[in-house]
């Protein structure tokens, strides 16, 4: 496949590096040789996030999660721009970078959500899924720990409940009991869950909540939950109901939109996020679409926000677009579901949601290699 496509060869620009990015750049190419592709994103990278929760057991690295994209990018003959974006302009045919502007005739917004740091006192807590080097963070404190009190929690987009995404929180909570466990060092810490609601994690459904709850009494983790937060602080987490000792927190956040946007004229949730049709559109925008954690898109209030999910949207993103360049009426839409295996280190638990069935099963040793495999042929993809 050329590098280099024809002059007269529709302009798709994709922003970001991500798992929707990313899949949204192999559909377009699978379903046209021809269409000029540009990604832009501050570097030609991907990191694997999903395999950060092995990171302080040792069980991962960094070097084993950044993957080099230059490799694939040449085989998918794109042209990748090292750059971040600052806005658009002309309803999206024009893309503002710190590296000036690029003209498109399609864009394709998924450079992922923000983390809202509004809680006073978040400077104390570490967010996991801000990078690997959040991971790093969490491994080097808790060897320094001798022992202590550590706290886990996650909350949502009060604007917005769906924009929250709280299952690497629970793998970083089973993943460090159990890596404690093994060091010997389990009886010198308390770990402690907290969470505004009294059903955390209920996207998962029911009976998830239920398992989750229960594994965490089965391993001696105390629970806050049900109270809304006010604060933290170098050793301590306040809520409106309780206040408790913390020496190290780790804490996700509710998901907004990417700080850029407001230098845009692109429809907007109430949460912040693009505010997307069935078939990926963003609403009222000619030829630019979302994928992944970027967007709020229609569907049950349990749609999750993870790469399965960004995956399904980039087919339905990259037919739509090709589709519309072509003239013809963009129909493809995506079907929702859920699928994690919550991971404890030695053992992992399958959560299947989607509209006509809920299915958890328990924790297997099986289902922890399952995670590791899928990883390895997730990644063979891009290197």
């Amino acid at each position: 496949m050329s590098a280099t496509a024809p002059s007269s060869a529709k302009r798709a620009t994709v922003i970001g590096a991500g798992f929707g990015a990313l899949s949204t750049v192999r559909e377009l190419r699978q379903r046209d040789a021809q269409v000029d592709i540009t990604v832009v994103s501050p570097r030609a990278e991907l990191h694997y996030l999903p395999g950060i929760i092995w990171i302080p057991s040792g069980l991962r690295t960094r070097e084993q999660l950044v993957v080099p994209l230059q490799p694939f990018f040449r085989r998918m003959g794109v042209t990748h721009l090292a750059a971040d974006v600052t806005g658009l302009r002309e309803g999206g045919r024009v893309v503002d970078t710190s590296q000036g502007e690029l003209r498109n005739d399609a864009l394709v917004i998924a450079s992922g959500g923000r983390f809202i740091k509004k809680l006073p006192g978040i400077e104390h807590a570490i967010t996991p899924c801000e990078g690997i080097a959040s991971a790093e963070q969490i491994r080097d404190r808790l060897r320094a720990m001798q022992g202590g009190s550590i706290a886990f929690g996650f909350a949502g987009n009060p604007n917005e409940p769906s924009a929250v995404r709280g299952g690497p929180v629970f793998e970083f909570l089973f993943g460090i009991d159990e890596q404690l466990r093994r060091e010997g060092r389990r009886d010198k810490f308390e770990l402690v869950f907290f969470n505004p609601s009294n059903e955390p994690g209920n996207r998962l459904g029911a009976k998830a909540v239920k398992h989750l709850l229960d594994e965490m009494a089965r391993r001696g983790i105390r629970t806050y939950l049900g109270h809304k937060l006010k604060r933290f602080e170098t050793d301590k987490i306040v809520t409106e109901g309780a206040e408790f000792k913390a020496d190290l927190i780790v804490f996700m956040p509710g998901l907004t939109g990417n700080a850029w946007f407001d230098q845009t004229d692109l429809a907007r949730s109430p949460g912040g996020l693009l505010q997307a049709d069935a078939q990926c559109r963003v609403v009222g925008s000619e030829h630019v679409y979302v994928v992944g954690d970027s967007g709020s898109f229609p569907g049950p209030d349990w749609m999750p926000k993870q790469a399965h999910m960004a995956d399904l949207q980039a087919a339905a993103a990259a037919t739509n677009l090709l589709d519309a360049l072509r003239g013809r009426v963009a129909r493809a839409t995506f079907k929702v579901e859920l699928m994690c295996i919550i991971d404890g280190l030695s053992q992992g638990t399958l959560v299947w949601r989607t509209p006509q069935r809920n299915v958890i099963l328990p924790p297997l040793r099986l289902f922890h290699w399952i995670k590791r495999g899928f990883e390895w042929l997730y990644l063979r993809k891009y290197r």
